[in-house]
């Protein structure tokens, strides 16, 4: 099966993750995430228990929906990826059948919108963009934020093409590369970084500062440029790029704390901002791997 990256779409504020199957053309979704919000049940462990029940009960009546439920590995809270069951738009519609609950109309209503999401983004990929935008300034994120987030993930897209290009492999070699990266210009890996900021499965970068992000991007961009001009080839090579890259961003970090006299890496998240704490579309655990 091939794959895009994990990725977390909203139904009222509640985050539902999910895939999407290029070869098959369809979505899976996490049926935890699902469950969880037609039962209006936000404990992880109850929604769990109660999704080990109904399949229980839907095999003893004979169901084929569970027997055809398959497993995907997706992000958990600790931000490592799990096989979790998952169901594609027409398994996750006879779920909601067998879920009394006043959600299933609006969550059916949802997920036919999702589906027109995905066959407009593919005619116009700006779309996603401009949906971004939309959800950060629903949830309360500055104009200014928003533009450098926004900035942020096409300098990650930038980065990771040249990644690949290079042999790196997405999954654990991206993410040994951009804790490599965090260490060098911030000091933290990435899961130190998010708990020096309070944060379990939230997106990291949607919980930065303007200068955070700033600095983030001034590493990837110092990467990406030495990566175009040597052509790195294989991990190590790419691992030597992106730390040149990312002491870059440490040497300006530096040099602003000595002019400042306070430290730029801040424990401070988008809660404590004012704003609300989410992962957006662009993944809230992929946009750190």
């Amino acid at each position: 099966m091939s794959e895009h990256k994990n990725k977390i779409k909203l139904f009222e504020d509640k985050q539902v993750r999910h895939i999407w199957d290029e070869e098959n053309e369809k979505y899976w979704f996490s049926v935890l995430d699902i469950v969880s919000i037609l039962t209006e049940q936000p404990d992880y462990e109850k929604t769990k228990n109660y999704w080990k029940w109904l399949k229980k009960k839907l095999k003893d009546e004979g169901s084929q929906l569970v027997s055809n439920t398959t497993q995907l590995k997706m992000p958990a809270a600790d931000g490592k990826n799990y096989k979790t069951d998952v169901m594609d738009t027409e398994q996750v519609l006879r779920l909601v059948q067998s879920v009394p609950s006043k959600k299933a109309e609006p969550f059916k209503m949802w997920l036919a919108k999702v589906g027109n999401e995905r066959i407009d983004e593919t005619v116009d990929p700006e779309l996603s963009i401009d949906r971004a935008i939309q959800n950060y300034r629903r949830l309360g994120y500055s104009e200014n934020w928003i533009n450098q987030r926004i900035k942020s993930i096409e300098v990650r897209k930038a980065l990771t093409d040249e990644w690949d290009e290079s042999g790196v492999q997405e999954g654990v070699e991206y993410a040994a590369l951009t804790d490599l990266m965090s260490k060098t210009w911030s000091g933290m890996t990435t899961r130190e970084y998010k708990k020096y900021k309070g944060l379990k499965k939230e997106n990291l970068r949607d919980n930065m500062t303007n200068t955070e992000l700033v600095l983030n991007m001034l590493a990837e961009v110092a990467a990406t440029e030495i990566s175009i001009t040597e052509k790195p080839v294989g991990f190590d090579e790419s691992a030597n790029v992106a730390k040149r890259g990312a002491k870059t961003a440490k040497v300006a970090r530096e040099q602003l704390e000595s002019e400042t006299g306070k430290s730029v890496v801040s424990p401070l998240n988008a809660k404590n901002l004012g704003q609300r704490q989410i992962s957006l579309i662009e993944g809230d655990v992929d946009d750190e791997t």
